[in-house]
């Protein structure tokens, strides 16, 4: 059930003045003001979990594991998780709860001076999800395939097939010949080109599969928290009953042991090498989804006094736990299919879409009940996809109402309308991706957004909370919330070991860094510098922002720095003082909100 206004007031102090309860009430009865709650506590963890745990649990995180050391990545894995990915996430919760505010005006309150920062996360989360919607609409493809006697992918007599080098199985060393899945995948997903130079015709079946994508992310977040809340009960939950279901069925199937063990054997040695403790930083750190704003945005929905760190503590340790099943399922499968095909494992562990474009849909098509587990697989697929896509969305949305609030809502009319001209948006710069020379585009667009960007924009974000803004004024915001001062070792994590673990990925990634590439295709050079220009576009607002709020201070230069340093939000009024403008509306009342110095 909805909180409504006078319940909100109802649940703060009871010794608050008649006249301070008029002027409350007076406040929280502008509609266009009201800033929603998740109607239960609920539907905050599904929401957060379900964007946490996405398509790369289920591609991305086993083959890691299995490339750096099976098992004993788990040590530097869950140590990274403890000493960066959870203190982080607590602290971004902490930041969208306390301010009720979206990126954005969340860090233009905290740190004046990096507010670029927010607005970048803006900016790489709406751009991640033009090109996310593509990988449901794959998903679709193959779930609208799956149904029928046989697959299509199984087979060499299809008109795309080319019969010279398709195999019905896998090729093992033979290079010269392809997987049939291999080129369905190829030859009838995408109709691929020889190069992004050539980009070829729409593929009008992709195009229609990514307007039901684009409509089903609308229809679940058209209402805000009060559609997505409901949404999530399902999306996700279910694909944990896929995931079990699965693990069991392929347990029992022959090979399954020895693909598990090639997972879970553990290589100690590995641990002695540098990439791999860099690897299981950032593998926490993406997979959370931290410095995409999305969990700011999405706390900045709760109530002021929820107990967040909890929340930090299951949203993360559920993304642990779904990312080892998803190991554990796709190995077991792959270990099948090994078998059937006499080949080592190695020959099939792959990462990426590949593996659950190319490979998995192999595994399925020989598994007994196939008619029953290749659409629920990729029903599971679209459900984790969408739970990302609905929170990348809504960091969009809730930039634009606290930006424009009142004023736009006016023009519109109907809230529901921003909510639908942010998701056009979206799909017609999704389109690109969907011509016959997309997947070009899409992996220059991932590689120089999800990888290049997001790791500066990370470490700006580290730097404008734990050393600008000041671990003393992060404990204070959260002791106002929960009633209780964090902990020594969220200090340490927040004031040391969160900035030099980032400081050490970035200086990683450059060290090895590679240009964009698909298979053995290298871009040219023309397209590689649009892939820099796509990953400057997301994080120059950082020093545009910056500049733009020195020159707008008074005073010499230093003093204009030290203003821009200086955050604008109250710490020192207790709750029953603080605005209930901006704790209950996510609006700021400028007579309450003075200079922290």
């Amino acid at each position: 059930m909805d909180e409504s206004p006078k319940n909100a007031l109802d649940e703060r102090d009871a010794d608050v003045k008649p006249s301070e309860l008029t002027a409350m009430v007076e406040i929280t009865a502008e509609p266009e003001l009201q800033r929603p709650t998740w109607s239960r506590r609920l539907e905050f963890i599904l929401a957060s979990v379900g964007y946490a745990v996405g398509l790369g649990n289920v591609w991305r995180f086993p083959y890691l594991c299995y490339r750096s050391g099976g098992g004993a990545f788990l040590v530097p894995y869950f140590t990274m998780l403890l000493l960066c990915g959870i203190p982080l996430l607590f602290m971004e919760f902490a930041i969208g709860q306390y301010t009720r505010l979206g990126p954005v005006h969340a860090f233009a309150k905290i740190c004046p001076l990096f507010k670029g920062v927010g607005l970048a996360t803006v900016v790489i989360s709406f751009m991640f999800s033009t090109y996310y919607n593509v990988l449901l609409s794959w998903a679709l493809f193959y779930f609208f395939n799956s149904f029928g006697a046989s697959h299509p992918w199984m087979s060499c007599n299809n008109t795309w097939n080319v019969l010279e080098n398709c195999s019905t199985g896998f090729s093992g060393n033979a290079t010269h010949l392809q997987s049939a899945s291999q080129q369905f995948y190829d030859d009838r997903l995408l109709e691929k080109t020889n190069g992004i130079e050539e980009a070829g015709g729409l593929r009008w079946e992709l195009f229609g599969c990514l307007v039901v994508a684009w409509v089903v992310v609308y229809f679940s977040i058209f209402k805000g928290v009060k559609s997505s809340g409901k949404v999530v009960y399902f999306t996700a939950i279910f694909p944990y009953f896929i995931l079990i279901s699965l693990l069991i069925n392929n347990v029992q199937l022959p090979g399954a042991r020895d693909g598990i063990l090639y997972f879970v054997t553990p290589r100690w040695s590995k641990l002695f090498e540098v990439k791999v403790w860099v690897n299981a930083a950032a593998q926490v750190f993406n997979s959370l989804g931290i410095a995409f704003g999305s969990m700011i945005s999405m706390a900045s929905y709760n109530k002021f006094n929820n107990n967040i760190l909890r929340d930090a503590l299951i949203v993360s340790l559920t993304n642990s736990f779904t990312s080892i099943l998803a190991g554990f399922v796709i190995f077991s499968a792959i270990g099948y299919i090994a078998h059937i095909h006499n080949l080592p494992v190695d020959n099939i562990a792959t990462d990426g879409p590949g593996l659950v474009f190319v490979i998995y849909p192999e595994v399925l098509s020989t598994m007994p009940a196939f008619q029953l587990w290749t659409p629920l697989f990729f029903f599971m697929l679209l459900c984790l996809g969408l739970d990302s896509q609905f929170a990348t969305v809504e960091v969009g949305v809730t930039f634009i109402k606290d930006e424009f609030g009142p004023k736009l809502l006016r023009f519109l009319k109907r809230e529901e309308l921003l909510t639908l001209v942010v998701c056009a948006l979206g799909f017609l710069l999704g389109i690109p991706h969907i011509t016959q020379g997309g997947i070009y585009v899409f992996q220059l667009m991932d590689h120089y957004t999800a990888m290049v960007s997001l790791i500066f924009l990370a470490l700006f974000e580290i730097v404008a909370v734990c050393l600008i803004f000041g671990i003393s004024r992060i404990s204070s915001m959260v002791k106002k919330m929960l009633g209780k001062a964090p902990n020594i070792y969220f200090h340490a994590c927040w004031l040391v070991l969160c900035p030099v673990l980032m400081l050490c990925i970035l200086i990683s990634s450059i060290v090895q860094f590679t240009p964009a590439h698909y298979g053995k295709y290298t871009f040219p050079l023309w397209a590689e510098c649009g892939g820099w220009v796509i990953s400057l576009f997301s994080i120059v607002w950082i020093p545009l922002g910056a500049i733009h709020e020195i020159c707008n201070n008074k005073g010499s230069l230093i003093e204009r720095i030290k203003t821009a340093m200086t955050p604008k939000i109250d710490l020192d009024a207790s709750e029953g003082d603080l605005s209930e403008k901006q704790i209950l509306n996510g609006k700021t009342n400028e007579k309450c909100v003075t200079s922290v110095t």
